[in-house]
């Protein structure tokens, strides 16, 4: 008997559109219009994703936001190479690990099966906050290749905070299923609750014109704006969050965001299958990728679509490489419990330049803390770091925090595509499959964007789609333990990507097809 009462005969999908001009994919429609619209107006794609980043900051909150960190992988057309732009977050310098111990109460609950911390202090409140690291990387990026000025990217954004994100069904199902813990913070309750206690979401059957107040983080992005990224972290309003986090008991001081500087590194490179992909190095989910497709290289992989060789090589690509991952790099333990809150962006510009970009706040709502003097909701990068000493990725002032993020630029012939997702432990499994059916293949990306996958994020069940044909979930179940799921809007049972592509000189886009925000938007 089925396990859910979903309908068996919807069917959901995404349009793909090909263009010559540029396109911007992203998980919320409003922001990759805005991202659109600089292509429009002759930008970089460079400039396209500060202007998607900064406006998906403000209309995604609980997803990503000047607080969060992560990483973007570019690609020059005029220079023909990739450059891996890392702005994750780092643990504060006066962080005291004695601050965070032991519960004795067994797996915290949140994302990452973590021993629990007393009082969830790596999880939730100002004690789990990090140096965000987002803005420095946009506007790194920005100074060596933007085209238009800065504060006009911006301005969008600060447009769309003074006029304060509406709150529509999909909104409310988010913010209804953190109320609790948003209630604990009285900035958060305020911005996101009703009395202090109550999801903010309009009537079943009324016109919806509910909207969040985000009047001060309008004038924060305002701050941003004019006086460039470094505002966020040499500048009052940097001074400002760190006295706010610091008042509510946090670690974070004034001196981790002057301090904080993002990395560019040279691309992860490899080669695959007669075509190359190019991801983040270090502490990423770049090298589990390459893990993943050089085990899954070892089988079969020919024919115009998977077959369930193709499903069983990718999903034992996956387990080698989570092994190898949890192991070597300290991201012990069995699958995430919770959906995270990344979000992902790529565009592609009519020259042909790419932007792959995934940030984070780590946790729904991040923290579930808001900065009161600037309006921003504080990431929880703390959580990302074991509590337990002794391993590879145990908590310590001033480290580096590891992540799951894998934003991946891929090329095979005359196509070229940039893809990357949100979904924590999730996304390499999403970026495996994507890649795979793009390179060994040869789909377009709409195709590869509605094909079923599998998840494989190094616990010892195995999700499959439930619409894959039966055969492939016998061959899937005689190596692992199988369990199905179907792919929804809320939750996710997969990761949620967003991807642009380039081929023959044309482009073209898709997001998640769940995704009721999602969409790729031509200038």
């Amino acid at each position: 008997m089925p396990a859910h009462a979903l309908s068996r005969t919807q069917t959901v999908t995404k349009t793909v559109i090909e263009t010559d001009g540029g396109v911007v994919a992203a998980q919320n429609s409003l922001a990759a219009e805005v991202g659109a619209e600089v292509l429009r107006a002759g930008g970089d794609a460079v400039d396209a994703a500060v202007a998607t980043s900064f406006a998906i900051g403000v209309l995604e909150p609980w997803m990503s936001g000047p607080a969060g960190g992560g990483a973007m992988m570019l690609w020059r057309a005029d220079e023909g190479h990739a450059v891996a732009l890392n702005h994750g977050m780092r643990a504060p310098k006066a962080l005291k690990v004695e601050d965070y111990p032991l519960s004795g109460r067994g797996v915290a609950g949140d994302l990452f099966p973590w021993e629990q911390v007393v009082n969830d202090r790596n999880v939730q409140g100002a004690t789990a906050v990090a140096v965000p690291g987002v803005v420095d990387g946009l506007g790194k990026a920005h100074e060596r290749w933007g085209k238009m000025p800065w504060a006009e990217l911006l301005a969008p954004a600060v447009s769309h905070a003074k006029r304060g994100m509406l709150v529509d069904w999909y909104a409310g199902l988010c913010i209804a299923s953190t109320t609790r813990e948003l209630a604990k913070d009285p900035d958060a309750a305020a911005m996101f609750l009703v009395d202090g206690q109550w999801p903010n979401m309009g009537a079943w059957t009324a016109l919806n014109e509910t909207r969040l107040d985000q009047s001060r983080m309008a004038d924060s992005l305002d701050a941003i704006a004019q006086g460039g990224a470094r505002a966020l972290y040499d500048g009052d309003v940097g001074k400002a969050m760190a006295a706010d986090m610091e008042a509510k008991g946090g670690p974070l001081r004034h001196e981790d965001l002057c301090d904080y500087h993002a990395e560019f590194h040279d691309a992860l490179s490899f080669s695959y299958r007669g075509g190359t992909i190019y991801a983040l190095p270090g502490l990423t989910a770049g090298p589990t990728l390459k893990h993943a497709l050089y085990v899954a290289a070892e089988s079969d992989l020919s024919g115009d679509a998977p077959s369930t060789t193709s499903y069983a090589a990718y999903a034992r690509g996956l387990k080698a490489a989570y092994k190898a991952r949890l192991s070597g790099m300290g991201d012990d333990g069995e699958s995430p419990k919770a959906p995270g809150t990344t979000t992902h962006f790529s565009v592609v510009d009519r020259a042909g330049n790419m932007v792959a970009q995934t940030q984070t706040l780590l946790s729904i709502f991040g923290s579930r803390v808001v900065s009161p003097s600037t309006g921003f909701l504080m990431n929880n990068g703390i959580m990302w770091f074991d509590p337990v000493q002794g391993r590879p990725n145990s908590l310590g002032p001033g480290k580096r925090c590891l992540m799951n993020v894998c934003p991946a630029i891929g090329e095979v012939g005359d196509t070229r595509f940039a893809i990357g997702a949100s979904g924590g432990r999730k996304i390499v499994s999403a970026i495996t499959h994507l890649s795979g059916f793009m390179i060994d293949h040869g789909m377009d990306i709409g195709a590869a964007f509605h094909t079923p996958r599998v998840d494989v994020s190094g616990g010892a069940v195995v999700v499959a789609d439930e619409t894959l044909p039966a055969e492939v979930i016998s061959a899937l179940e005689s190596e692992h333990t199988v369990k199905t799921a179907r792919r929804t809007v809320f939750p996710y049972a997969f990761a949620c990507p967003a991807g642009v592509m380039r081929r023959g000189g044309r482009n073209s886009g898709c997001t998640e097809i769940m995704s009721p925000w999602g969409d790729a938007i031509c200038e």
